[in-house]
């Protein structure tokens, strides 16, 4: 089998309001790759679009989380100096492949994509086409640079599934071509998820069965990463508990999804898991966690509110970030694009 260099990929949709779940889900995870690979990190913008536009906000929002997922990548400790951070919109690649992908890829491979289901709903006749065929489109963001790696959660596993079925197929369906244009017995590796320990769920501070999400009508349900560190403890001393004293075993959170939410946001933010916190505050009443809670917060995510805050005003910085990595995301991906036409037959 062909060798290819150990690359990550991965991206983030620029859908505005990030919070407290997007940098322990993602960002911190896209921070911790960096020592051992060489990594590509994306702000999906085209991706943004698949949806209505009163769901992504038009033109001018777009820009503007476009901006700040940029200063938030940074902000967390990604290096824009040794890795490439871009949005995909800039590197043209990315269409192009992803064209070549709706005719490889199978309407039934589409149809089991659950995600599609849960976005569109009960009208997916309404439906845009781009919400349909985006994971044709996340396959050609991660193949369009060989990528070997991708970050993932549980959400994203299928999706991975299917740019390793895509690049399969790609690999079967024109073996004969590939061999006489690269010498080599495949094009596109079989990308390979990175698991980094049991992902962080981050709840809702209101309901703690609802996933933390930028579209509930609370904005005590979120801490935002562009909160101050008032506004975060405030937050984190309102958020929903029970009447109970925290237990000393993991075992004692079942059927207390608060309790278990807070446990888990305190263990992420500190490093530690789950049944060490619950040995040091078992027993203890939420009023005493919540202060040992929101003051590990504001320790962990002010600083960065306010190095994102910075970086914003500065959009002229953020964009000339995002153009430095285009054009090294471009070098990467124009070659890759050249040898797919030359290996589909078209003429360039």
């Amino acid at each position: 089998m062909a060798a290819f260099q150990q690359r990550v990929f991965s991206g983030v949709q620029p859908t505005g309001n990030l919070h407290l779940g997007n940098y322990l889900g993602a960002i911190t995870r896209f921070v911790a790759l960096q020592d051992d690979y060489d990594c590509i990190y994306c702000v999906v913008d085209m991706h943004a679009i698949t949806q209505a536009v009163s769901v992504w906000g038009g033109p001018e929002e777009l820009r503007k989380s476009t901006r700040e997922v940029t200063a938030a990548f940074i902000a967390a400790g990604i290096d824009p100096d040794k890795h490439v951070v871009f949005n995909q919109s800039q590197v043209a690649e990315h269409a192009e492949l992803a064209w070549v992908f709706n005719c490889v890829a199978r309407m039934g491979w589409l149809n089991r994509m659950t995600q599609f289901k849960e976005k569109a709903g009960k009208h997916r006749e309404n439906a845009s086409v781009g919400l349909f065929a985006y994971p044709n489109l996340m396959a050609a963001d991660i193949l369009v640079y060989r990528a070997t790696h991708v970050p993932v959660g549980e959400d994203q596993k299928q999706h991975l599934e299917l740019s390793r079925d895509i690049a399969q197929k790609f690999n079967g369906d024109f073996a004969a071509s590939i061999a006489r244009v690269t010498g080599e017995d495949a094009f596109f590796p079989l990308p390979e998820p990175i698991i980094q320990g049991p992902a962080t769920r981050v709840m809702s501070l209101r309901d703690g069965a609802k996933k933390m999400s930028k579209s509930d009508p609370s904005d005590y349900a979120r801490i935002n990463l562009t909160d101050d560190a008032d506004t975060i403890a405030q937050k984190i001393r309102k958020a929903k508990t029970d009447p109970e004293p925290l237990p000393s075993e993991a075992e004692g959170l079942e059927g207390r999804p608060e309790a278990e939410n807070l446990i888990g946001i305190y263990a992420a933010l500190a490093g530690a898991d789950r049944e060490t916190v619950l040995k040091e505050y078992g027993g203890a009443q939420f009023s005493i966690f919540k202060t040992a809670l929101a003051d590990l917060s504001v320790a962990k995510l002010a600083p960065i509110a306010a190095e994102m805050r910075r970086l914003t005003a500065d959009p002229g910085y953020i964009d000339g970030v995002l153009k430095r990595g285009a054009d090294q995301a471009r070098d990467i991906a124009a070659p890759v694009m050249h040898a797919v036409k030359d290996i589909v037959g078209f003429l360039r």
